[in-house]
């Protein structure tokens, strides 16, 4: 049976997949500088390993087998059927020896990065970033002409399954035409209110304990999982062995500690998708879009939520005694969640409130299609990135690329098509938790209790066990009830920022 030989397949695969997932973590989180060269080719290798394992001369035989039995295969095998052919299709188009150069490429360029952005130098990244980009058009321009979507539809498909720019574009115009307007409105209404400063220095190790702590209440998984740092807040690893970092600031524990929230909830996603399918690509995350949304589900929905900070308010305080002994009122859980839920235009996109982020989003998501269709070149990536930034948010970045256009490690990494997901999965967490309220009527006291076990259990039956059963469309629909739009991300922002409820 061509089904089962494509099971076993996709079985070792997932084994090398799971090496690469482990290396790739350890490359952001422990390897040190004097390895990366060494480190990049021999991710290139197994890369193009992989890359070979998955397009097996013998595979669109097994296909063509597999589709003529597909009546006889149970409704979770014809939907892994349909994953596995949507993998194999698109990892036809790109020769080996091109994924084996993008590799490379990304791979010293992202290095390189870690290093030059800390120098505000980029200048000395544009020859790798010139590198990454002629690379991702190949790969663009491959896979568009294989699955007939435009180059950069075909890349932001694979982090978005799918997807395409002509129906993301309407969401991201009505969030053009609502945000300015409320995020004057919200800046006023601030104006009355008095938010007391978290005046540090606020110890790491103590941070950290923090972060455990907090990550431990709300559900995360010690046994399959742990907290490292690294430049870049990331989820990485695999389900059974789920790797979160985290970077911190002596002097803002809340950067961290909001991170740290985040990544747990990416964390118990893939913690919570179902064991039996995991080797499998219908045991994956549906989409990046979704994954988002889990994160900010977690983090925006409720960890900054007035309900919330009345649970974390003592263990914030525990944390860091010597700072509330000297400010008592600046750790009360209403002073907490009026810090937590403050509008204010900023450079840096992971630290940006709720409300400016998809600004942050759709400067990028223009930005970067415009460097794959060729319409802007790399060499003039500053100069644009500082007329968006000033356009949405009012604020320059001329000779601060660092808290520019070198701010992220997704282009570095050749990640092009990932950052519209971003402010999708803030759509889709609204329309989520909107949903999970209607089901759970008392879903606010129970977190004002530290109890998530409820909220987990309807994300569960919702979105975690479905793992890739379903498109991601029909995922939003059947657990919210409609598609998804922008009417609960706008009045969520209300409640919070301008009723404050």
């Amino acid at each position: 049976m061509s089904y089962a030989a494509l099971h076993e397949h996709h079985q070792r695969l997932s084994h090398l997949r799971h090496v690469e997932a482990i290396v790739s973590w350890d490359e952001s989180a422990m390897m040190p500088p004097g390895g990366g060269e060494a480190r990049a080719d021999a991710v290139s290798t197994l890369r193009g390993t992989i890359h070979q394992t998955a397009t097996r001369p013998e595979l669109g035989e097994w296909f063509e087998r597999a589709f003529g039995e597909r009546a006889n295969l149970e409704a979770w095998q014809q939907a892994n059927l349909r994953e596995m052919h949507r993998e194999w299709f698109r990892a036809t188009a790109l020769p080996q020896q091109l994924v084996e150069a993008m590799s490379r490429a990304e791979s010293r360029s992202e290095q390189a990065w870690r290093t030059l952005r800390s120098q505000n130098d980029f200048a000395s990244f544009l020859p790798l970033l010139r590198d990454v980009v002629s690379r991702k058009r190949e790969v663009a321009q491959a896979l568009g002409e294989q699955l007939r979507l435009s180059p950069y539809d075909a890349l932001l498909d694979g982090f978005e399954p799918g997807a395409r720019s002509a129906a993301i574009e309407p969401l991201f115009t009505r969030l053009r035409a609502f945000l300015p307007g409320f995020i004057a409105q919200a800046l006023e209404r601030q104006k009355s209110e008095q938010v007391l400063p978290t005046v540090g220095p606020f110890a790491v190790e103590r941070q950290r304990w923090l972060g455990l702590e907090l990550m431990r209440r709300v559900g995360f998984n010690f046994s399959h999982g742990r907290l490292d740092t690294s430049h870049h807040p990331f989820c990485g690893g695999v389900p059974q062995d789920v790797r979160i970092t985290t970077r911190y600031d002596v002097n803002d524990y809340a950067k961290s500690l909001m991170g740290v929230l985040h990544e747990t909830g990416h964390a118990k996603y893939e913690q919570n998708l179902p064991p039996s399918w995991l080797t499998q690509p219908v045991g994956s995350a549906r989409s990046m879009s979704v994954h988002e949304s889990q994160s900010l589900l977690l983090e925006m929905q409720v960890c900054r939520s007035r309900a919330f900070l009345e649970f974390a308010a003592p263990h914030i305080q525990q944390a860091f005694p010597d700072a509330v002994s000297v400010a008592p009122g600046a750790y009360t859980p209403e002073n907490l969640f009026l810090q937590a839920a403050r509008v204010e235009p900023s450079y840096i996109r992971v630290d940006a409130d709720e409300v400016t982020y998809p600004c942050h989003v759709v400067l990028r998501f223009e930005l970067e299609k415009s460097l794959i269709d060729g319409s802007l070149r790399v060499d003039d990536v500053p100069e644009a990135w500082n007329a968006k930034m000033t356009e949405l948010l009012g604020l320059s970045t001329l000779g601060n690329d660092r808290d520019g256009c070198l701010q992220d490690v997704h282009w570095p990494a050749g990640l092009f098509g990932y950052f519209p997901t971003y402010t999708l999965g803030a759509l889709t967490a609204a329309q989520l938790y909107q949903a999970a309220g209607r089901a759970i009527s008392d879903l606010e006291d129970q977190i004002r209790r530290g109890e998530f076990a409820t909220l987990d259990a309807w994300l569960r039956d919702n979105v975690w066990s479905q793992g890739s059963f379903l498109e991601t469309n029909d995922l939003v629909t059947r657990a919210t009830g409609s598609p998804l739009s922008t009417a609960a991300f706008e009045r969520h922002v209300t409640r919070r920022y301008i009723e404050r409820l």
